[in-house]
């Protein structure tokens, strides 16, 4: 590669390399009236152009002009101070971008896990805000159901022999799944048993206790950390979880035009 393929911006004492064409994508903007010396504001001194504005943030401006995306991270907080730059070196799509604030903040997704153990048997339920996140939950979660095999021998002193039925947990709404766990007395008078089991652990479990540790490993693992444990009056058992939700990039939607390059011998041929 050329070395005059390529300019190196001093800005605010960061130094930056890139490649001509990033720079001339938009041929309006301030940046590439600096390139191209049309811009005397802005001269090359040691092979830089110097430009006394905001290094840091100038990082963000020339991603941008990288991917046509715009992506901050999650704690970024200078929005307006960003928008102002951009206003600088006046990039039209950028300051667009940038005037959809209220998709560039990060959100909190919540989820809930409430738990209620009576007697022999647990109850779950578990609401997100986010309806991925119980996707993924409904994904790793299967109950099993103990059934009876089909009999070739029959005799009433030998129980019938089992086997597990695996049913994926209740999902009443995008928002929520529902599952339970233990022993339950059948219509037969027969007792039959629930396990769970939440991926990626084996474990087949009938215990409430055990199965609700599996279920907060669970969201542990999808980056949850815990908030608060609630309680409520019918003696069942809250715990409420939060995890910031990134937002995701916004994407230039102009169609961008290759720009023609006219050199100073087409300058001169047209005059």
């Amino acid at each position: 590669m050329s070395s005059q393929e390529l300019v190196t911006l001093n800005v605010g004492g960061k130094i930056f390399t890139t490649r001509f064409s990033t720079i001339r994508q938009f041929p309006a903007c301030q940046l590439t009236r600096m390139i191209d010396g049309r811009d005397k504001e802005f001269n090359m001194i040691g092979g830089q152009i110097f430009v006394d504005r905001d290094g840091v943030l100038f990082s963000f401006i020339l991603d941008f002009l990288r991917t046509h995306q715009l992506l901050l991270p999650t704690d970024f907080s200078d929005h307006l101070r960003l928008q102002r730059e951009a206003l600088f070196y006046e990039l039209d799509p950028l300051v667009d971008l940038l005037n959809q604030e209220h998709l560039l903040q990060p959100r909190p997704a919540i989820v809930e896990v409430h738990f209620v153990s009576r007697n022999t048997r647990a109850f779950f339920r578990v609401f997100g805000s986010c309806s991925k996140t119980i996707e993924r939950l409904t994904g790793r979660i299967t109950v099993f159901i103990e059934q009876p095999l089909a009999l070739t021998w029959s005799h009433n002193s030998f129980p019938p022999q089992m086997t597990l039925l695996p049913l994926p947990p209740q999902t009443p709404s995008y928002h929520d799944l529902v599952f339970q766990c233990g022993s339950d007395r059948t219509t037969d008078n027969q007792t039959g048993v629930r396990y769970v089991s939440i991926k990626p652990d084996n474990r087949k479990l009938a215990n409430g206790t055990n199965v609700l540790g599996l279920l907060i490993d669970a969201l542990l693992m999808e980056g949850f950390h815990s908030a608060r444990t609630l309680s409520s009056e019918d003696k069942s058992e809250c715990y409420w979880f939060e995890r910031i939700k990134r937002p995701e990039a916004l994407t230039m939607n102009k169609t961008l035009k290759p720009e023609t390059t006219i050199t100073s011998e087409q300058s001169q041929k047209k005059k």
